[in-house]
């Protein structure tokens, strides 16, 4: 089977939305169409990074039919040299201190808890998705209130990885800007996808129903919710208060005993607040609502990009330096989270940066792809895979 540069295209998608997320200014600042547009990105665009990061993990345990026997033992532990790597990079990334929440640390960790279900059928990952999304968040507002403050900041005291300036065990699971207890749904529900025949038309317009469906559930749900209950608008402004106090120069603000950790974890687990924590869609409030529509988008982003490229042919020429973009995403968003450091205090306060980043991508991407068929990293990354043909 061919490559699905669809998957590549809503890749390239994602990597330029987590440019604008990290280097363009707030949208409120920039208003207009512009405006809307990179407040679409806030959140969704992680959410599809997150997707696809699971349809990627299929292609290497098998997309619609899962590897048995010898290399199906091979791409297991493909899997965890995979994750270990990740890990280390993003922990790397972090400690770097650039400002920017780097995800791939929490990568590593979701490879490592799909593993058990990369034979799972696409219904059963889809059903698991499905029950994760309506427990995850719940459970996590529990351990949140339960836990308290002083217990995470001793977990973390503890915890080498949190010791040294990364994501620690505890930020990774549950109290992290992307933590595994609420968004392997989007991880699953990517594995379910590359289950299916996407070029399939049946398969397809399935899709575009679904993904139209989550999205009208999750923000529509929440949109009504809040004029239903008036106090969730005072609560949900009070926690973008709470997220506007992060120090965008340091991760630190998030962790146990900083003082936006302090605010957002008082606002969060105040009974008072219950309903926005646990009823709103605003980017990264880790609800149900948020986790439904946000996977709605990357169903219906994924869905379109496949059909597109797959019927109009002019298109997908127009579009080959997004596709370029798409198979080397690792590098890219490392390259970014580099050059990111290197810009001054002030120079995100206009569009400039993000227009750069960009179009340094596509050019990069374009030419490298000319006489190689992986980027930098992903060249990397798959030679120390193949330490798994050592299995035996």
């Amino acid at each position: 089977m061919g490559r699905l540069v669809g998957v590549d295209v809503a890749r390239a998608l994602a990597v330029f939305g987590m440019f604008a997320v990290h280097v363009a200014p707030p949208a409120e600042d920039v208003g207009g169409f512009g405006g809307w547009l990179l407040e679409l990105t806030e959140g969704r665009s992680s959410i599809l990074f997150a997707t696809l990061a699971g349809f990627s993990l299929m292609l290497i345990a098998g997309r619609r039919e899962p590897k048995t026997g010898l290399a199906g033992r091979q791409a297991k532990v493909r899997i965890v040299i995979r994750a270990v790597v990740l890990l280390a990079l993003g922990t790397a990334l972090t400690m770097l201190k650039t400002g920017i929440l780097v995800i791939l640390a929490f990568y590593g960790v979701y490879f490592l808890l799909a593993l058990p279900l990369i034979r799972l059928r696409a219904r059963t990952l889809a059903i698991i998705a499905a029950v994760l999304a309506v427990v995850g968040p719940q459970a996590a507002f529990g351990l949140k209130w339960l836990m308290g403050e002083s217990t995470a900041k001793s977990i973390d005291a503890y915890d080498p990885i949190a010791r040294l300036g990364g994501d620690g065990l505890l930020g990774l699971l549950l109290h992290g800007y992307y933590p595994a207890i609420t968004w392997m749904p989007f991880v699953i529900a990517g594995m379910a996808l590359a289950r299916l025949d996407l070029a399939a038309g049946a398969v397809q317009r399935r899709l575009a129903a679904l993904g139209a469906a989550l999205m009208a559930l999750g923000y529509g749900t929440a949109w009504l919710t809040a004029r239903l209950y008036p106090p969730i608008q005072a609560d949900k402004a009070a926690l973008k208060e709470a997220f506007a106090n992060l120090d965008p120069k340091s991760v630190e603000s998030l962790r146990p005993g900083s003082p936006a950790f302090d605010y957002i974890h008082n606002k969060v687990t105040d009974s008072s607040n219950i309903a926005s924590s646990l009823l709103g869609a605003e980017p990264h409030s880790g609800t149900t609502f948020e986790i439904t529509g946000g996977l709605g988008v990357a169903i219906t982003v994924l869905v379109c990009a496949t059909v597109a490229m797959a019927r109009l042919a002019w298109l997908r020429r127009l579009a080959s330096p997004l596709i370029a973009v798409g198979t080397m995403s690792l590098t890219l968003y490392v390259a970014h989270v580099a050059a990111y450091a290197m810009l001054p205090e002030d120079a995100t306060n206009t569009l400039v940066p993000l227009f750069g980043f960009i179009a340094g991508a596509i050019l990069f991407a374009t030419v490298w792809s000319r006489f190689f068929s992986r980027g930098p990293l992903e060249y990397l990354l798959n030679s120390t895979t193949k330490l798994a043909k050592f299995v035996r």
